[in-house]
């Protein structure tokens, strides 16, 4: 190799180190907003499709005829609590506390638990009470996708942080052990919001 050529490699390699990253030191937190916007991308799809069949469907039922606004209120709120406490565990994390971190962690995990007993209660109502099914109407098709769609991601992500809780028992406090939290903490907060698109268009609309 000629020197200029040498000296091209090294600078190079010089620009690279001093590029800015997009998520300086945690590409864990990268690669999953690239993965939430390809999940967002999918439920805005689901979203939008139940809106144009609402729209174009003139018998379409009045939702709060058959689902239960108060139960998916309580729903939401517990959510929506359990953001709060996936904050106050990266906040315990990050500042050397890991007895926060693990109990408002635990916190989280349980608000997802029972998040998906009320949402399984729901279904058992609608299926065997009410006698609706994925392909009773196109309402029950598109309420039992959007929302068991939903629910996968809510299950996934009870595993996700569950899994997260049980690997912090015997580690200290760490940048790496925050990172781990911060990246599980996106993927918490972008389920929330999905959430609570889906209540407000689906029940309350």
């Amino acid at each position: 190799m000629s020197e200029a050529a040498a000296l091209d490699t090294h600078a190079e390699g010089f620009h690279d180190e001093l590029e800015p990253s997009l998520t300086p030191g945690n590409s864990g937190k990268l690669g999953m907003w690239i993965f939430l916007a390809g999940d967002a991308m999918t439920f805005g799809a689901g979203i939008a499709a139940y809106g144009a069949l609402r729209w174009y469907n003139v018998n379409w039922p009045n939702p709060a005829d058959w689902l239960g606004i108060t139960l998916t209120a309580v729903m939401t709120f517990i959510l929506i609590c359990s953001s709060l406490t996936m904050v106050e565990a990266l906040s315990g994390v990050q500042h050397g506390n890991m007895t926060k971190m693990r109990s408002f962690l635990g916190l989280t995990v349980l608000g997802g638990i029972v998040f998906l007993g009320c949402q399984a209660f729901e279904w058992h109502h609608l299926i065997w009470g009410e006698g609706l099914s994925i392909k009773t109407s196109l309402f029950s098709a598109t309420f039992f996708i959007l929302t068991g769609f939903h629910g996968c991601h809510v299950f996934g992500g009870v595993v996700y942080l569950g899994t997260l809780l049980l690997g912090s028992f015997g580690k200290q406090a760490s940048e790496h052990e925050a990172k781990l939290v911060e990246v599980a903490g996106l993927y918490w907060h972008f389920v929330d919001l999905v959430w609570i698109l889906i209540f407000t268009f689906v029940y309350l609309i």
